[in-house]
C-alpha cells in the first residue's frame, strides 16, 4: 500500500531501492555489476542519440556489447573455455597453465545482461529513443520482480510503464495475487516435490536403471516447467499488483505439435530475444538453405550455452537445432502425410501423436540439460534400456518423495491447462458463485501449506 500512497514522480525511488535490496540480499557486492551495466548502457544510449547515422552510433554499441558480454564471459564462461582449451592443448602435448578464476557466478547475470543489451541495440537501430532519466532506466535494468530469472523484458514495452500513474485497483491486485499463488503452487508443491526424486536418481546414474531413469526424466520435464513457469507467474503477478504488465513467458509448451511451436511456447522472452537480436541479424531464413541451417544451429547452440557453461547445455541446444533442421528437410513428406490424414478424418488422433512425439523429443534433450556431465548423460541413456527385477512402484522410491502427491498435483495442473485453452482460469473462477470461488481459494492455499516443500530449494534458473 505504501507504493500507491507515494506520488508518481517519486515511485521510481522506492522501486530502485527495493530492487537493489532484493538483489543485495543474495550478495551485496555483486550489485556493482548491475550498476556498471546500467551506467555503460545509459551513457551509450545518450551518446548514440546524438549521432545521425548507424555508422556513427556503432562505436557506442560496441562499447555496450563488449562491456556487458565481457562481464558475462568473465564470471560465467572464462573457466569453461579455459578448461576446454587446456584439455585440447594437453592432447597435443602443448603446455598451458592459465589458472581458473575463483569467482562466484552472479545470480541472474544472463537475464539482466540480455535485458539491458536489448535496450542499447534498439537505440542503435532507432527503434527506441534513449531514456534520459537515469533513475528510471536503472529501475528498468534491475526491476525486482523479473531481475534474477526473467521474463527478459524489452525497453519498448517496460520502460514507458514507469512513467504511468498506477492507481490501486482491487481486481487487478487480487488477480496478481492469484497468479502468484498459482506460481507458488507449481514451484513449492509440484516442482520441489519432484526435485526430491529427480535429484536422487540423476545424482547417482550409475546406481539406477530402467524405470527409475525413465520416471526421473519425465518428472524432470514437469519439474523444470513448474519451477521456471512458477517463477514467471510470481514475477508477472507481483508486477501486476503494482500495475505493471510483463510479457507471458510460457503457453502450455508440452502441448506443442512441433519443435518450432514448442519454442513459441517455452521461455518466450528468451526465444524471441535470440530471434530478434541474433537469428535475424545472421540472415534468418532469407538466405541459402545451408546458411539457413547454420543460422538455426548457431542460434540454438548459443542459446544452450546461455543456459550454462557446460557441454551438456551445448548438446541440449544442438539437439533442438537438429530437430528443427530435420523438420524443415522433411516438411514436404510431412505435408503429404498431413493431407492424407485430413482426408481420412483422423485429425484428433494425428494431433495427439504429434504432441506425443514432440514431448518425447523434448524429454530426450532434457537428459543432457539435467545431467551433471556429458558422461553422466550418456550413462543415463545407456542405463535406461536396462530393466532389472524392480517393479514400477518400487522404482518410484526416493527419500521423502511422495509419488502420489506428484502425480495428483500434475493432474490438477493439466486440468487447469486444459481449461486455459479457451479462457483465463481467473476469469472463469470470477464468474462462479461466492461459495465456489472461496472454496477454490481455500483449497489452493491449504494445498500449498500442507503439500508444499518449504526446505530451501532455489529456482533452477537462478543459476543462469
Amino acid at each position: 500500500m505504501v507504493y500507491f500512497y507515494i506520488p508518481q514522480r517519486y515511485r521510481w525511488i522506492l522501486l530502485l531501492i527495493s530492487s537493489y535490496y532484493f538483489y543485495m540480499c543474495w550478495k551485496a557486492e555483486y550489485a556493482i555489476l548491475i550498476i556498471i551495466s546500467t551506467m555503460i548502457d545509459y551513457i551509450a544510449g545518450i551518446r548514440m542519440a546524438k549521432k545521425e547515422t548507424r555508422r556513427e552510433r556503432t562505436k557506442y554499441l560496441i562499447m555496450s556489447l563488449c562491456s556487458n558480454l565481457g562481464l558475462l564471459f568473465l564470471f560465467k564462461y572464462f573457466n569453461f573455455f579455459n578448461n576446454s582449451l587446456h584439455t585440447v592443448l594437453s592432447d597435443f602435448n602443448i603446455f598451458y597453465a592459465l589458472p581458473e578464476f575463483k569467482l562466484l557466478l552472479p545470480v541472474g547475470i544472463s537475464f539482466y545482461t540480455f535485458q539491458t543489451l536489448s535496450y542499447t541495440i534498439d537505440v542503435y537501430r532507432g527503434i527506441k529513443k534513449p531514456e534520459k532519466h537515469l533513475g528510471i532506466f536503472a529501475v528498468y535494468v534491475a526491476f525486482f520482480p523479473q531481475l534474477v530469472a526473467g521474463p527478459i523484458e524489452r525497453s519498448t514495452h517496460l520502460l514507458p510503464q514507469f512513467f504511468k500513474k498506477m492507481e490501486f485497483d482491487y481486481h487487478r491486485v487480487t488477480d496478481g495475487l492469484k497468479l502468484m499463488a498459482w506460481g507458488f503452487f507449481k514451484k513449492i508443491v509440484i516442482a520441489d516435490n519432484l526435485a526430491l526424486y529427480v535429484n536422487h536418481i540423476y545424482n547417482h546414474p550409475q546406481d539406477n536403471f530402467g524405470w527409475s531413469l525413465i520416471f526421473a526424466t519425465y518428472f524432470f520435464a514437469f519439474q523444470i516447467y513448474c519451477d521456471f513457469s512458477g517463477y514467471s507467474d510470481i514475477a508477472i503477478g507481483s508486477a501486476q499488483v503494482m500495475g505493471y504488465d510483463i510479457m507471458d513467458n510460457f503457453r502450455q509448451p508440452y502441448y506443442a505439435k512441433s519443435i518450432s511451436e514448442f519454442w513459441k511456447r517455452w521461455h518466450i522472452s528468451l526465444s524471441t530475444w535470440f530471434r530478434d537480436y541474433f537469428y535475424i541479424p545472421l540472415g534468418g531464413n532469407r538466405v541459402s538453405k545451408l546458411r539457413w541451417y547454420f543460422n538455426l544451429m548457431a542460434t540454438f547452440v548459443v542459446s544452450g550455452l546461455w543456459h550454462g557453461a557446460n557441454w551438456t547445455f551445448v548438446i541440449w541446444g544442438a539437439l533442438h537445432g537438429t530437430y528443427l533442421i530435420v523438420s524443415i528437410i522433411s516438411r514436404k513428406i510431412r505435408d503429404k502425410f498431413n493431407a492424407f490424414v485430413s482426408l481420412s478424418k483422423n485429425e484428433t488422433v494425428h494431433k495427439f501423436v504429434k504432441i506425443f512425439v514432440v514431448f518425447q523429443l523434448v524429454n530426450f534433450a532434457w537428459i543432457f540439460f539435467r545431467a551433471n556431465s556429458l558422461s553422466d548423460a550418456f550413462l543415463i541413456i545407456k542405463n535406461m534400456t536396462k530393466f532389472g527385477s524392480i517393479g514400477l512402484l518400487q522404482s518410484l522410491n526416493a527419500p521423502n518423495f511422495r509419488w502420489e502427491t506428484a502425480v495428483l498435483t500434475i493432474f490438477v495442473m493439466e486440468i487447469v491447462h486444459f481449461l486455459q485453452r479457451h479462457s483465463s482460469v481467473r476469469e472463469l473462477i470470477a464468474k462462479q458463485p461466492l461459495l465456489v470461488r472461496w472454496t477454490i481459494y481455500y483449497l489452493g492455499v491449504m494445498s500449498i501449506l500442507l503439500l508444499g516443500r518449504f526446505q530451501e530449494q532455489a529456482f533452477i534458473y537462478f543459476q543462469f
